[in-house]
């Protein structure tokens, strides 16, 4: 089935809600969502170094301020 969504139309809030929209009802069956053959390597390589002590766990409000300091 082609659908056809109106993008040149929509401003930017629209879009972003188009995406949400999708995400949550993909999100209701998370099972039937593919998940890519790296994403494995990847959780692997941070279980990793969780292990090791050459990374943790931070509160979210930490990670954030984290981002925010990097893209500055």
């Amino acid at each position: 089935m082609k659908i056809v969504i109106p993008l040149e139309r929509m401003n930017t809030t629209e879009k972003l809600q188009a995406i949400e929209d999708i995400w949550s009802d993909l999100a209701r069956v998370p099972e039937n969502v593919p998940s890519p053959a790296w994403h494995v390597d990847v959780l692997r390589a941070r279980e990793e170094r969780i292990a090791n002590g050459t990374s943790r766990f931070m509160e979210i409000s930490e990670a954030k301020q984290a981002v925010r300091e990097q893209i500055k």
